[in-house]
């Protein structure tokens, strides 16, 4: 993984990166950095996503220590930020591997260096499969994982597999889902039946047992049901164990979205097997956090589970946007240039963190009772006590799920906890 690396680094950035100033186009990431220009006064075209370095360090820091608890593994699920720059930064601080969702992702970790990937996702179709078993014969040092949950499926992907002759089995995991859900097989015995087939494929090797528990964070006994889901899936791997099922030296039992990984990483490395296990946690928000819907999460993990001081600092939002104050067209009512075309907000709208008066160089708190009412493409319309600012001024804002804001860049400067650029990540979405 030390070759994991974005090849567009040594590229000079140009003007399809929004918001980047015309002084700064033409130079590369590190070149930025080395320049060490205060946000506020860069000639950046607002408004710009931006992300504290030192809190993405930090949380990545403290997810590796947090699983070192449970001997749990760390495959961080790359749709989050799409930024090789961050997924170097998960490697380097010891991640096991790399999540995808779809061959799509599969090739952008390959064009930038990942040797190990697990598509939490079935591979179906002619050209996805014909993709993963080229790079599979032309690399043996690739470790590719997916996920199969029927009978069917393993025969449509074993068949197509025959036609490439390849040299070493696909590795798959047999997926646990839940009736009503997304993916994945509904009982265990009908898992078992899945498994069964697998072993009949010279084509397939099972090597363990994968699910998703965070299918039930809308649901008010959503920590209940994960568990059981997580316990169903320990069920369903000691019966393929005790059936003899697996054929890799080494079973995978893989859960944990960004919501409840606690409870993945705490669950299934309790299990009994007696065969030698890896847990992999899959969880990719918690790099950049949120003001938000994971930031409520993030409580109720502190209610579920103590953790030792070392680790008590906790995950921090390390995302931010910031516009500027565009209009104050009546009492109570501020326009901020930022709308849906910048920040995400399928789960909840931004909220302001605070904001920095034109000629101030250090962000104030807001003092007043302020709430995004709504966003157009390019405004936030910002309701409540809003006479404390001026038309000019910058307001840092919130997001809430990172995913949505992340997609909508295709650069975001880092920072300092003084508002100093560091440097630039891409996105690849």
């Amino acid at each position: 993984m030390q070759h994991f690396r974005d090849p567009s680094d040594a590229a000079p950035l140009d003007w399809t990166c929004k918001g980047i100033p015309e002084h700064l186009l033409g130079r590369t990431s590190s070149e930025i950095g080395a320049l060490d220009l205060p946000l506020f006064d860069a000639g950046v075209l607002f408004p710009m996503a931006v992300l504290r370095e030192d809190i993405l360090q930090a949380n990545s820091r403290w997810m590796m220590q947090f699983l070192g608890m449970f001997n749990a593994q760390l495959a961080p699920h790359g749709k989050t930020t799409m930024s090789p720059d961050l997924m170097a930064l998960q490697l380097r601080d010891g991640a096991w591997g790399l999540t995808a969702a779809t061959v799509h992702h599969v090739r952008a970790y390959r064009r930038w260096g990942a040797r190990r990937i697990l598509m939490a996702n079935q591979l179906v179709g002619d050209s996805e499969i014909e993709w993963i078993a080229a790079e599979l014969a032309r690399d043996a040092s690739f470790e590719f994982f997916c996920l199969v949950d029927s009978v069917a499926l393993v025969e449509h992907l074993a068949e197509r597999l025959a036609r490439h002759s390849l040299r070493r089995p696909v590795n798959v995991l047999l997926e646990m889902g839940t009736s009503g859900g997304r993916t994945g097989v509904r009982t265990i015995e009908q898992g078992v039946q899945v498994a069964v087939a697998v072993a009949s494929k010279p084509q397939l090797a099972l090597c363990g047992v994968e699910t998703f528990e965070g299918l039930f964070l809308a649901e008010p006994d959503a920590e209940q049901r994960a568990e059981q889901m997580l316990l169903a899936t320990l069920d369903l791997t000691t019966r393929c164990e005790q059936l003899g099922l697996f054929n890799t030296p080494t079973v995978l039992l893989s859960g944990g979205g960004s919501s409840m990984f606690d409870l993945a990483a705490r669950l299934l490395s309790r299990h009994a097997l007696s065969r030698p296990a890896q847990v992999i946690v899959r969880s990719g928000c918690y790099i950049a956090h949120d003001d938000g819907m994971y930031r409520s999460l993030f409580e109720r993990f502190r209610q579920r589970m103590p953790v030792p001081d070392e680790l008590a600092g906790g995950l921090r939002p390390a995302l931010q946007v910031w516009a500027r104050v565009q209009s104050k067209p009546e009492p109570g009512l501020m326009i901020c240039g930022l709308g849906k075309r910048d920040v995400g907000n399928d789960i909840a709208p931004p909220t302001l963190l605070g904001w920095l008066p034109q000629g101030s160089t250090r962000m104030r708190a807001i003092e007043t009772q302020c709430t995004v009412r709504g966003l157009n493409d390019q405004h936030a319309h910002i309701v409540g006590e809003c006479g404390q600012f001026a038309v000019g001024d910058l307001v840092a804002f919130g997001v809430s799920h990172p995913c949505t804001t992340f997609d909508k860049w295709r650069a975001l400067l880092t920072i300092d906890e003084h508002l100093h650029i560091t440097g630039l990540i891409r996105t690849y979405f």
